[in-house]
């Protein structure tokens, strides 16, 4: 009885590398990344990098939602309600990338050219995105993207990063 629970342990043991290596690569796995939102105070903003990404989290004021969420969708180049753009109205999260020239969007800092709408202004082709981060002038075809994220409680922002391409 004894020899029979040992082969089996064995043979358990001599299996489990094979198992193993039916499980995906630890570069393969879904990546997450978590803010803390309690250090972003209303009226700023904050950048973090994901997935090789400018991400920008902005923790509106009520007359920045009551803009964005004002206004005729028509006269938008992209038209998008912002209730689509957001999970909650007080925090919008978005690409800081200008989605013409991809470079890295002004107005998330303090000082710097938040654009005629107060939202992003891009510095290489001069678009203008508003407080939901949709194209409003310039010649940027789309609005600022949504990332991938969920609120997982009052102050806490989880990003899902899909995995990255093999070479």
């Amino acid at each position: 009885m004894v020899a029979v629970a040992c082969g089996g342990v064995g043979a358990a043991a001599a299996t489990w590398p094979l198992i193993d290596s039916m499980n995906p690569a630890a570069d393969d796995q879904l990546r997450t990344f978590t803010v803390d939102l309690t250090s972003i105070q209303e009226g700023q903003s904050a950048a973090f990098v994901v997935d090789s990404e400018p991400i920008f989290v902005r923790h509106r004021t009520e007359a920045e939602i009551a803009t964005a969420v004002g206004g005729d969708l028509s006269l938008l180049r992209d038209p998008e309600r912002d209730s689509d753009r957001t999970l909650n109205p007080k925090w919008l999260v978005v690409v800081g990338a200008c989605t013409r020239s991809g470079c890295v969007v002004h107005g998330n800092k303090d000082g710097q050219n938040r654009g005629e709408y107060g939202g992003w202004f891009c510095p290489c082709c001069a678009s203008h995105y508003d407080t939901s981060g949709r194209i409003r002038t310039g010649i940027a075809p789309k609005n600022l993207r949504v990332p991938d994220y969920e609120i997982l409680n009052d102050v806490t922002l989880l990003f899902r990063s899909p995995p990255r391409p093999t070479a």
